[in-house]
């Protein structure tokens, strides 16, 4: 990708943390659901881990290597037009030096932000001391700056979503560490796992930088999550689920009713896909 066309992508996504709307970002995980996506008229698109990883074969939680999952966001990156920040999981290492490596590939691969987590396992005892993930992201931040583009990092912590220690400490926690994330040079802050209207407008007053909550039917409903000041809201895996949850559907209906209606019912015609497609095959070579 053109260096400044991606530096200018990345400053028009910066700039949707900011309202005046709430940034209702969907989540795909392969070209042609980045695609009608966009289609569909988004301003910004995200990759989900869990659903990249799906799709390859994987377990979601960091089974997925590196250049695989930067295979597909690259992929995705160079088949839109809008600005793709990519799920990254923990960054794909555990030191500073393996986050340096990962903003590189990520920036080269086209993207413009990233979210970080601060999990790099399967439970809490890889919970990413505080210090050395706030020297994490600082390194990707000057790195990101050093390469020319204003690269979004979103830095999640997983103390509700795991949920980690305590519940009667746990917003303090969240607190301390996305503040922490936030003067380290994060854009967006991530706190998967909380639903709760009171908590979340706390949350939001509390660390004063644009709060990423994740989709969810325990959430509060859109408007009311824009009223009380959320910058930014992510699908997460939910948009592929809902497809696959579709895919079983008509799975046990083909095999229980010998029918193909279901197959057909709101189904993009082919034709249209792959003039969908086609189109963007002949934008990217012109």
């Amino acid at each position: 990708m053109d260096a400044r066309k991606q530096a200018q992508k990345a400053e028009q996504f910066r700039k949707l943390h900011h309202g005046p709307r709430l940034l209702f970002l969907p989540n795909a995980w392969d070209v042609v659901s980045a695609r009608i996506l966009e289609e569909c008229g988004h301003p910004a698109i995200a990759t989900s881990s869990a659903a990249v990883a799906f799709s390859l074969g994987y377990p979601d939680g960091q089974h997925i290597s590196r250049d695989e999952m930067l295979e597909v966001a690259g992929r995705i990156a160079r088949a839109v037009e809008i600005p793709v920040t990519a799920d990254l999981e923990a960054g794909y290492g555990t030191t500073v030096k393996d986050m340096v490596e990962t903003v590189k590939a990520a920036i080269a691969a086209g993207v413009i932000g990233m979210n970080l987590e601060d999990i790099t396992g399967d439970d809490e005892s890889s919970f990413v001391d505080l210090p050395l993930q706030v020297e994490k992201i600082r390194a990707i931040c000057e790195t990101a700056k050093s390469l020319g583009v204003s690269f979004v990092l979103n830095a999640r912590t997983d103390i509700y979503l795991m949920p980690i220690g305590p519940e009667a400490t746990r917003f303090e926690r969240t607190v301390e560490r996305l503040r922490a994330y936030r003067d380290a040079g994060a854009t967006c802050l991530f706190a998967p796992g909380l639903y709760h209207r009171e908590t979340i407008a706390k949350l939001v007053k509390a660390v004063e930088a644009p709060i990423n909550i994740l989709a969810n039917p325990a959430c509060p409903p859109m408007a009311e999550l824009e009223n009380i000041g959320v910058a930014r809201v992510t699908a997460g895996s939910g948009i592929m689920r809902a497809a696959l949850g579709l895919v079983r559907r008509i799975g046990k209906d083909m095999l229980e009713s010998r029918s193909c209606e279901m197959l057909f019912a709101g189904a993009i015609p082919h034709a249209e896909l792959n003039r969908l497609m086609q189109r963007r095959a002949n934008e990217a070579n012109a």
